[in-house]
Order: C-alpha cells, then sequence, then structure tokens
C-alpha cells in the first residue's frame, strides 16, 4: 500500500465504489484488496457463521490477472444459491448436495459479467435450505448470527451476504429475491437491497425464470451509488433469455445525485391480504420515512392501496410455492443421478415438496394466471395514483434466532411464520416491480429497521434517485455494529 492508502481496518468500512478507487488510482493491490477481506472473515466469521465455503487461493491467483473492469479487485462473497462458479460448490443448504461435494460446471451468466468487472469471489454465504426462509438457520450449517445483536437472524434467505457486508467482511455480496430474499436481510443488518425489476439481471444459460418468474438477482451493498454501479454492470438480457426487462435511457450510476422531481408517494403500515399492523417500530420507520420525504418536497399522504388487499396472490401462491420446491428437488435428483429422498430435508420442505407433487398442471396454470391477473391490478396503482409506494420492510424488527428455526415449530407453524414475516415484500416478486429496502431508522434496541420503496416496472431510475437522496439526507454510513 501506498503511504495515502487506508489501513485493513479503514478498509472494512469503505463501500466497493471507493476501494475500486483506491486500485484505479494505483493506492492499493488488488491482492491488498483481498487479504483485508480473507483477515477480516478469518477474524470474525467463526462468530457470525455467514460464510460456508472459500475459495481464498482461487481469489488470490485471479488477483494476479490483468484487468481493468470498473470493480477491479474488490473482493465480494456470493450466495449459496444460484449464481453458479466453475468448479466451485453449490449446495443451497441442501445435504445431498452437500454429501456429494458438487461442484457446479460453469459460470452463470450473472458470475461472469461480476467476473468481467472485477469482482473476486472469495466464497459462498450461508442460506436456508432451499432459500425459503425469511431467517438464515439450516440444519447443515447452523445459524448465521446479525451483527448487530447475534441472539438475532440477519434475515433470509440471503442472509449470510447480509451479515457479510453489515460486518465489513466485504464491501458487496450477492443476493436473490424470490419473496424478500434480499430486501428483509437488508432491513435486518442495516444495508441497503434493491430487488431489480424482473428480468433485468439473466439467469442463464442454467435457467430462463426460476420459481415461476418470481427470482431476482442483485447484491447487498451499503451505499446507494454501489447499488446503482453494480446493476449498471449486471443487467442486460443474455442469448436465449425467454424476456428481457427495456433497457434503461442512461447508467444506473448516473441516477445518483439526479433530481428525482416532486414525487407521489402513498404511505401504507398495513399488510397486504390481512390488513394486519405492522410493529411499531416498523410504523415509526415509515412515518419517519414519510416526513423526511415531505421536507424534501415530495408529496406524501397515506393510501390505502387496496389493489394490494385482492384475493388473487393469496388464494394461489401454496399451490404455486409447494409446487417449485417439488420442481427444485426433482430437477437436483435428476442432476445428480439419484433421488433426493424427502426424508434428507428439513420438515417445512419435506411438507412443501409432498405438497407441490400433488399440484396439476391446470392448477399450475390457474394460479399463473390469477397471480397475472391481480399483478395488472396492483400496478394500475403506478398509473393512476404514485410514483413510488412506501411501506414497511418487515412487518417486524429482526427476529430472534430459534424463533423460526427448521425444528422450532410444526412445519404449518413455520410457512404460517416465514408468510407473515415476507407479507409487505412478497407482492413485489409477483407484480415482477422494483423494490429496494434502506436503512432509515433504528429502534430503541439499536436494532436496525429499514423501510422499503416502491416504484413502477422498470423504474429503478425513480428509485435509485429518492435513495440517493434519502441517503444524503440522512446518512448511514457511519452506522456500524458492534463486531470486531
Amino acid at each position: 500500500m501506498s503511504g495515502n492508502a487506508p489501513t485493513h481496518g479503514e478498509l472494512a468500512w469503505l463501500d466497493a465504489t471507493a476501494q475500486a478507487g483506491f486500485v484505479r488510482r494505483g493506492e492499493v493491490t488488488p491482492r491488498e484488496l483481498l487479504d483485508a477481506a480473507i483477515e477480516r472473515i478469518e477474524k470474525l466469521d467463526g462468530e457470525l457463521n455467514a460464510v460456508v465455503s472459500t475459495r481464498f487461493e482461487r481469489a488470490r491467483e485471479e488477483a494476479a490477472a490483468p484487468g481493468d473492469g470498473p470493480f477491479r479487485g474488490v473482493p465480494m462473497l456470493l450466495k449459496d444459491f444460484l449464481c453458479h462458479t466453475a468448479g466451485d460448490p453449490v449446495h443451497g443448504g441442501l445435504r445431498a448436495l452437500h454429501e456429494r461435494d458438487w461442484r457446479a460446471p460453469a459460470d452463470s451468466y450473472l458470475a461472469k459479467r461480476l467476473r468481467d468487472a472485477g469482482f473476486l469471489f472469495c466464497g459462498r454465504t450461508n442460506t436456508p435450505e432451499l432459500a425459503t426462509s425469511i431467517t438464515t438457520e439450516p440444519l447443515l450449517h447452523g445459524a448465521t448470527r446479525n451483527p448487530w445483536d447475534p441472539a438475532r437472524s440477519p434475515g433470509g434467505s440471503s442472509g449470510g451476504s447480509a451479515a457479510a457486508v453489515a460486518a465489513g467482511l466485504v464491501p458487496v455480496a450477492h443476493g436473490n429475491d424470490m419473496a424478500g430474499s434480499i430486501r428483509i436481510p437488508a432491513s435486518a443488518c442495516g444495508l441497503v437491497g434493491l430487488k431489480p425489476t424482473r428480468a433485468r439481471t439473466s439467469l442463464g444459460p442454467q435457467l430462463g425464470e426460476h420459481w415461476a418468474q418470481v427470482t431476482h438477482e442483485h447484491v447487498l451493498t451499503r451505499s446507494v451509488r454501489d447499488t446503482a454501479a453494480v446493476l449498471d454492470v449486471t443487467a442486460g438480457a443474455a442469448p436465449g433469455d425467454p424476456y428481457s426487462a427495456p433497457p434503461p435511457s442512461r447508467p444506473f450510476r448516473a441516477e445518483v445525485g439526479a433530481d428525482p422531481g416532486r414525487l407521489r408517494v402513498g404511505f401504507r403500515v398495513t399488510a397486504p391480504g390481512t390488513g394486519e399492523l405492522a410493529h411499531p417500530d416498523c410504523v415509526a420507520a415509515v412515518e419517519r420515512t414519510g416526513a423526511l420525504l415531505a421536507s424534501l418536497g415530495h408529496h406524501v399522504e397515506s393510501t390505502a392501496a387496496v389493489p394490494l388487499d385482492a384475493p388473487g396472490m393469496f388464494d394461489t401462491m401454496p399451490a404455486l410455492l409447494t409446487a417449485v420446491v417439488a420442481w427444485e428437488l426433482d430437477a437436483w435428483s435428476h442432476t445428480l443421478g439419484e433421488e433426493v429422498p424427502l426424508s434428507t430435508l428439513e420438515p417445512m420442505n419435506a411438507m412443501f415438496a409432498e405438497a407441490g407433487r400433488a399440484v396439476t398442471a391446470t392448477q399450475w396454470l390457474a394460479g399463473m394466471t390469477a397471480a397475472q391477473r391481480w399483478s395488472r391490478g396492483v400496478a394500475a396503482l403506478w398509473e393512476n395514483e404514485l410514483d413510488v409506494l412506501l411501506v414497511p420492510t418487515m412487518p417486524a424488527p429482526p427476529a430472534e434466532l430459534g424463533e423460526l428455526a427448521p425444528d422450532a415449530a410444526t412445519p404449518e407453524e413455520l410457512a404460517a411464520g416465514v408468510a407473515w414475516r415476507a407479507a409487505f415484500t412478497a407482492p413485489f416478486n409477483i407484480t415482477g416491480q422494483p423494490a429496494i429496502s434502506l436503512p432509515l431508522h433504528w429502534n430503541a434496541e439499536g436494532l436496525p429497521v429499514g423501510v422499503q420503496l416502491v416504484a413502477a416496472q422498470n423504474r429503478e431510475d425513480v428509485l435509485i434517485r429518492v435513495a440517493a437522496q434519502l441517503e444524503q439526507a440522512a446518512p448511514w454510513a457511519g452506522r456500524r455494529p458492534p463486531v470486531g
């Protein structure tokens, strides 16, 4: 490192954009950035349990290779679900894959784009089995702990990634979001978590879509500018994609600092479908953010957002969810060349898979049609009433570890608990709209409580503009969890 370069301890709290800047100016080498991340992983992960596999030596070899990507030399972690990297293990919390040490034969398109941008992959992060929970406590690897309170969950299913970024192990980590799995951990860990528009990033070449159109890939970060800049390097159609989001009119990074104009912001603090009022901490987070938005010149008012309560989504999701779990299990059985028995799954997933095998093709198609019809009703809110919807990310602060562990209750009770925790996030996986969780509130116990902003389809630009405006008005970069 040069005389002006930050120390390892200082590097831990820089965002990816800042770290890449030091490399670009020749003040820090990629190897030095990587070694600082490895040092911190080795120091802290014994307590956090965020990282389930490492590739330190391969990353060191890659750090020595020439490159000129915008994030050259920046270390990152990948969630242990999707985003396959050639020759590396990907187990998704499944014991059958772990026991066979299954490894991906090739990079996914997303992984290749991240590599080409210069990121150095350090390893993979913990996730619940098959990514079906909103806590990260798989029986295979054990619980990941929240850096803000080790007795609390970091959320899920991208909980390992969120804990790693929040604790300063890496500045950015990959996640995916099927019902809130980026936004919920972002809320629980005090991070920025964007779920992009459906098909903004590719799931190829292994997949065209995943989990009935609800899977969205992106990252967890500490800054809005990182979230935008990473989307610039990963967004866009790839060969064979069944559909894709239209390209933006300019780079997403250019939206950071751009004037969002006077937005129509509607806020709601009752859960879609049930009308249950969110926890007082989550209500306070929304109200505080609404007041801040009003002070910034936006028109802010309460909205009933009635289409969110229409029964279509809630009536059809059980059949769709269970069918995709059954498909996931059958797909892995085919890949391994032998059946993955239900008995090897955690109880809730075994229940889902068994139920899913009874779902008929006509029930599946009827469910998809009903979900799409419901989505059209919700999308009309942005045509007629809103530019941005402001809601809690979660209906309550981060759960205590054990509360939703795989063996904590009956499968039915766990499924109900997971569904409740995803009440404010899952609707926008169905609609495919972009939604972002921002760390704008901490409760009296010092726990982060995120708020969620939702824009119209394909309008990440609106979210990035207003998110950056909020980040400037109420900065969170100085808030750090009590870790070493």
